[in-house]
């Protein structure tokens, strides 16, 4: 099939080089011309290392000119972090036409902002917006053109927006990651299936003292210690009691299932949390103002938590507390400049408003 991949990270690249190997047409956008232009002098491709070995993926074409990316494709792939989505969706708008699936993995509610940034620009192509619990690829760029992926995803609920399109826009993102879709229903519940905002937000800020002190840490493997863990299934018991409070059903994919050696498996399948650890990739330098962890998962997933759960009327201690200890790292008030239900545009409508509006769309 013909997929658009954009952005230029660690999820990008592993997007774009993964499809290319299956067989799809490729076609990569990034905003940076000058990379554009050194990636394509270079050949255009990328290799993409992973446990079988080392392979050479050859998109279609690399472009820094978003409309010549998009055109035509019938999936729109987006695994940039969230503070990128709303750039990303104004350049993407104007562009989009009908039958196009657009998918975040994973979102923070960027599903519905990119949504939202079609409407701005009086693109009424019919288009579906979806987004999922988790990066589909546990993956590190080890070069400028290389990526290694240590895991794939093999259970990625994913919501709609608006959810009267799943039918079809389901059926077009299983095309891309056979067998590993799981419908979730509404945007909303897709974003509360977002890992990153239960398991970063604990390490980050727990882990604070060592990552200032040492030059290298790997929080996934020293960081993730019995007492952190408690933390990180407690928050995530804050999660699942948003999703019931909001009636969404099981599953509900706790991140504790990440970690079980038996049970339910979780997004990434079985052993995933012991192959990230000993590919040594997240053994890095981490400065806490600046990190995806603390801008991303911190700044604006707990802040959509957070006004989430007042909207389900629901307690979240730790995700209020780790909200406002990590905007006082970084002397930010991430409640004011996170990610809310309010800054999307679903402010001042109850629980049966918003829900209504992701069921249906725009009138």
């Amino acid at each position: 099939m013909e997929i658009a991949v954009l952005g230029g990270g660690n999820g990008s690249f592993a997007a774009a080089g993964d499809f290319a190997l299956a067989g799809h047409s490729v076609r990569m956008w990034r905003r940076d011309g000058a990379a554009v232009a050194c990636h394509r002098a270079s050949g255009g491709a990328i290799t993409v290392k992973d446990f079988r070995g080392s392979h050479t993926a050859t998109p279609t074409l690399v472009t820094s000119d978003i409309a010549e990316a998009v055109r035509g494709a019938e999936l729109i792939v987006c695994p940039t972090p969230a503070f990128a989505q709303a750039d990303i969706a104004r350049h993407l708008a104007p562009h989009l036409s009908d039958g196009q699936v657009v998918f975040l993995p994973p979102g923070t509610l960027g599903s519905f902002l990119f949504a939202q940034a079609a409407r701005r620009a009086a693109n009424r192509a019919r288009v579906a917006f979806a987004e999922t619990g988790t990066l589909p690829w546990l993956a590190r760029k080890h070069g400028p053109y290389e990526v290694q992926i240590s895991a794939r995803g093999k259970h990625l609920p994913t919501g709609v927006f608006p959810q009267a399109s799943a039918g079809w826009a389901l059926t077009v993102i299983e095309r891309a990651f056979p067998g590993a879709i799981r419908p979730c229903g509404d945007a909303l519940s897709g974003a509360l299936m977002n890992a990153g905002p239960i398991i970063h937000p604990p390490l980050i800020i727990m882990n604070a003292a060592p990552l200032e002190h040492f030059e290298k840490w790997d929080i996934h493997n020293e960081g993730t210690q019995p007492a952190v863990r408690r933390v990180t299934d407690a928050l995530d018991r804050e999660r699942v009691a948003i999703r019931e409070a909001l009636g969404y059903g099981a599953p509900h994919f706790p991140l504790a299932d990440h970690y079980a050696a038996s049970g339910p498996e979780w997004m990434y399948g079985r052993g995933s949390h012991e192959r990230l650890t000993k590919s040594g990739d997240w053994r890095e330098r981490i400065v806490l103002r600046e990190h995806r962890y603390m801008i991303e998962d911190v700044r604006m997933g707990l802040a959509l938590l957070a006004s989430t759960a007042r909207l389900a009327g629901v307690a979240v201690p730790l995700v209020e507390a780790f909200l406002s200890i990590g905007g006082a790292v970084c002397d930010e008030d991430f409640s004011r400049t996170g990610r809310t239900l309010e800054s999307v545009g679903l402010g001042g409508l109850d629980r049966i408003g918003v829900q209504k509006l992701l069921r249906e769309g725009f009138a």
